[in-house]
């Protein structure tokens, strides 16, 4: 049986709300929800937070006896729909899903638009979704070994495809580049459809793509799968190393979900939310779906979330300073 998993705290003190809040709830959080609850999605439809909302709206519907609605607000690389939640009233009806990608873009500007320590607190993370590193078959490698061998030796040749600047799937290139200490050239798409596309055409030779994107192509032996860039093999490509297996030591990457609440959000709100959330994700031949669509449920508590997310921020700062990646 699966049991949903539990990370475990990473640093101490994490304050989800002011001490006043958490001391004492307002009465309406006794009755909540009373009405249909909002999750504001900070990207356009088919993305990872929009199939990870989309997927437990549902569940939360029933469990709550009230709607739960799911509304894109995509823009400004997430900032417009954090903007939104940000900005509600703090009564736990109003959230917001988000990704990986939350916590890198505030270290790659001056002037973020968007703060995941500050703007918002931490209820709870969805699922896990690490990237698959594939590269199409004239490229002539069939382990990692083998293609850090190559792209050291062809120094600035290599290129990687990402769908888009920032992206989970940009990042799992960069992080590959800065452990295997390679130089290597970022082409990013307008999403992951032309990415995908254009490996497939042979214009660009590899990428850290997500898994239901290239999937049925490494099964048709269009690409070939090297590793995934998760810290324990996915179950849907169980014959597919981690990248620590095949050789990248401290590899680990993951395009994650979750949910998050305007500051000041009654605590018992934040904990029933995330309570109901992991029931969903428990639900018989539910985690079966989920891995069909290259993600693994998750389902923390707030303060495991919010020391997460902390963590997070402090990864991928480090990342974006190393490298020098900056927004475009």
């Amino acid at each position: 049986m699966h049991t949903i998993r539990r990370r475990p705290l990473q640093a101490a003190g994490i304050a989800l709300a002011t001490a006043c809040t958490l001391a004492t709830a307002p009465a309406f959080a006794q009755a909540w929800p009373a009405k249909p609850v909002r999750i504001i999605v900070a990207f356009p439809p088919g993305g990872i937070s929009d199939f990870a909302a989309r997927a437990i709206a549902p569940g939360l519907s029933d469990a709550f006896k009230q709607t739960v609605v799911v509304e894109n607000r995509g823009g400004a690389a997430g900032a417009i729909g954090t903007e939104v939640v940000a900005k509600s009233a703090p009564d736990g009806y109003t959230l917001l899903a988000h990704t990986v990608t939350f916590t890198v873009g505030p270290h790659m500007t001056p002037n973020p638009p968007a703060d995941p320590l500050r703007e918002v607190m931490a209820v709870t993370q969805v699922i896990d979704a690490p990237n698959i590193l594939v590269v199409t078959p004239s490229i002539p490698v069939k382990t990692v070994k083998e293609l850090v061998a190559l792209a050291s030796k062809r120094k600035g040749e290599l290129s990687f495809a990402s769908s888009g600047f920032g992206s989970g799937t940009h990042l799992s290139g960069e992080l590959f580049k800065l452990l295997a200490k390679l130089d290597m050239v970022h082409v990013a798409y307008k999403g992951g459809g032309p990415a995908v596309a254009d490996l497939l055409g042979g214009h660009v030779p590899m990428m850290f793509s997500t898994l239901p994107s290239v999937t049925s192509h490494v099964q048709s032996g269009r690409l070939r799968a090297l590793a995934v860039t998760g810290a324990k093999r996915f179950p849907s490509v169980p014959d597919v190393p981690t990248m620590i297996e095949a050789g990248i030591a401290g590899y680990s990457f993951s395009g994650w979900s979750g949910i998050f609440a305007p500051v000041g959000t009654p605590r018992e709100i934040a904990v029933r939310f995330a309570d109901e959330t992991a029931k969903v994700l428990r639900a018989p031949g539910f985690r079966d779906k989920l891995l069909v669509q290259g993600a693994d449920a998750v389902g923390s508590t707030p303060d495991e979330f919010a020391a997460f997310v902390r963590s997070e921020y402090a990864r991928w700062g480090q990342l974006v300073r190393q490298s020098g990646i900056k927004a475009q």
